[in-house]
């Protein structure tokens, strides 16, 4: 079931395990039963020499009789024993609500969760779950709480991809960090900008940025090369590499175009621009190429 609201997708996922009962007659056996444990369990604590006090912790709350590592100070029998107990009193595992999901799979959290309905809420350790979330290849962050008397909230933080990184001839989604999205099919975000080569990644959002400052260079463009991890060769969509400098290459991607809106320059027969010098560009032509007439600032070369 999806939920919308204040603008955050909120999913509660069915568990496996028992089905979901429905209805007036059905809820008040289910509190019915619930009262009936909770006396068992009071009572299984007087046989135990448990303090009312502490069973009473259990059944109200269990955080922090399980939380704080009461129970596994007391022996690993006795912490089995009463999160048993604890289930027996209506303390089970009945829904799990998950804010923040776009793109991973409610299986795929179910799996890392691995619970089953009806199994014992204090038995779920919300650490482990939030470690094996955060494995999945889309979850960026992830917060697990236990709410009893049987609910588990998940609220995910997802990776936004960036764009496609193409090394050795091998494409794969990156985030904004630079983080490789694994078991993402790149086929499917094709309209992301392409970056390739060794460092791109970590690199990538600040180039992306430079590049945007520039709307019309930045709509011809088709892809960035990053070159010995120090600087960035821009490839456009008519097949002109452009050179940025090591250093300010936002600069030099806003003088090119200026000489562009001023000059139409790639709209001649060009086919390497070098902005690399600080007090020029240097224009390679394709061979056979008419010249061209020299801009200040412009060095020509065939």
């Amino acid at each position: 079931m999806v939920r919308g609201g204040g603008g955050m997708r909120r999913l509660t996922l069915p568990l496996p395990g028992l089905s979901n009962r429905s209805g007036k007659a059905a809820d008040a056996r289910a509190e019915r039963k619930r009262r009936a444990r909770r006396k068992a369990l009071l009572r299984f604590g007087a046989r135990a020499g448990i303090p009312a006090a502490v069973i009473a912790a259990i059944v109200g709350s269990g955080v922090w009789a399980w939380q704080t590592g009461w129970l596994a100070r007391q022996g690993q029998q006795f912490a089995h024993a009463a999160v048993g107990a604890a289930a027996n009193a209506g303390l089970t595992l009945d829904q799990v609500i998950v804010t923040g999901r776009e793109r991973t799979q409610p299986d795929s959290i179910l799996a890392a969760l691995g619970i089953r309905q009806g199994g014992p809420i204090l038995g779920f350790d919300p650490a482990q779950a939030k470690r094996r979330l955060e494995n999945l290849p889309w979850v960026k962050a992830a917060t697990v709480e236990r709410r009893l008397p049987g609910t588990v909230r998940i609220a995910l933080t997802e990776r936004t991809p960036l764009a496609l990184w193409q090394l050795d001839g091998r494409l794969s989604v990156i985030d904004h960090e630079g983080h490789r999205i694994d078991r993402t099919a790149p086929e499917a975000h094709t309209n992301l900008p392409l970056v390739v080569g060794p460092g791109a990644p970590e690199h990538a959002e600040k180039l992306l940025a430079l590049l945007a400052s520039e709307p019309e260079m930045n709509a011809r463009v088709q892809a960035a090369v990053r070159v010995r991890d120090r600087r960035w060769n821009i490839v456009l969509r008519n097949g002109v590499e452009v050179q940025l400098p090591a250093q300010t290459p936002a600069r030099a991607w806003s003088r090119l175009a200026a000489v562009e809106r001023k000059h139409g320059v790639l709209q001649r027969d060009v086919r390497m621009i070098d902005l690399r010098l600080p007090d020029r560009m240097v224009v390679r032509m394709s061979p056979g190429s008419k010249p061209m007439s020299e801009p200040p600032g412009m060095g020509e070369s065939t």
